[in-house]
């Protein structure tokens, strides 16, 4: 049988693995040909803003766009890079890439505070059109 563990208990089990960058460390890693994602929702993209940079995956498909040895990669990632999450705030994403990193990605790492800290430290947002009535928050 196995032992309950708290969320903030799995969330510090995966942060031991990582070494998270702030906002302004994930813009210069991009720079130097690191690969961004963004984890966040269609309509928190869509309510907040995109990254430039970034690529967006959602967390329900991340591990079958990224793995090269999955049936639905995006096939240009490879185990080696240098791969930087971004969710919301920078909480599932660290779960996120805890599981990349299981998955052989061990450069897999995530942005603190992620894209309110982004945004807090003044790097590029670009707005996107309203999102989709059907996709709005109610």
């Amino acid at each position: 049988m196995s032992t309950r563990k708290t969320v903030n208990e799995l969330l510090a089990e995966a942060r031991q693995g990582l070494q998270r960058l702030t906002a302004e460390q994930a813009h210069a890693a991009v720079a130097e040909g690191a690969v961004l994602i963004d984890t966040r929702s269609e309509v928190d993209r869509h309510e907040q803003g995109a990254i430039p940079a970034a690529r967006h995956y959602p967390l329900s498909v991340l591990e079958w766009r990224l793995c090269p040895t999955a049936d639905h990669s995006e096939g240009d990632i490879d185990f080696d890079d240098h791969v930087i999450l971004l969710c919301a705030h920078g909480y599932s994403s660290s779960l996120a890439a805890a599981r990349l990193q299981s998955l052989g990605f061990a450069r897999a790492t995530d942005v603190v505070d992620g894209a309110e800290g982004w945004r807090e430290a003044g790097l590029p947002f670009t707005p996107l059109e309203p999102a989709h009535p059907a996709i709005r928050r109610s």
